[in-house]
């Protein structure tokens, strides 16, 4: 029987690509749109921030639930990613984590 922790990193893998490839948030554009994915790479490759990966496997500990969107923004000299979850209530949770450190700065939840 495969393991839901399986199932989970399988998809992380998955969909891992996609999610690099698709443009940052507005305020974190310096440019070309086609620029952002190479920022986001470049941070993670100075040690700027952690991999998504990392930071998916350290909310899922946490925050229960189906990631429905990632975005990585440029705010105040730091990089933060936002993640959008649905929980197993269906509520909504949004979540601003530090990129860097991988702590939570601001949720908010909605919904149920």
């Amino acid at each position: 029987m495969t393991s839901r922790f399986t199932i989970h990193r399988w998809l992380l893998t998955a969909l891992l690509p996609a999610l690099l490839a698709l443009p940052l948030n507005s305020s974190a554009r310096g440019g070309s749109e086609g620029h952002d994915h190479d920022r986001a790479r470049a941070a993670l490759q100075a040690g700027e921030i952690l991999s998504l990966p990392m930071i998916m496997a350290r909310v899922a500990q946490s925050y229960p639930g189906h990631v429905l969107e990632v975005e990585l923004e440029r705010e105040d000299e730091r990089w933060i990613y936002e993640l959008k979850l649905l929980q197993p209530s269906g509520g909504l949770l949004k979540l601003e984590i530090d990129a860097k450190s991988g702590a939570v700065i601001k949720q908010k939840n909605k919904g149920l």
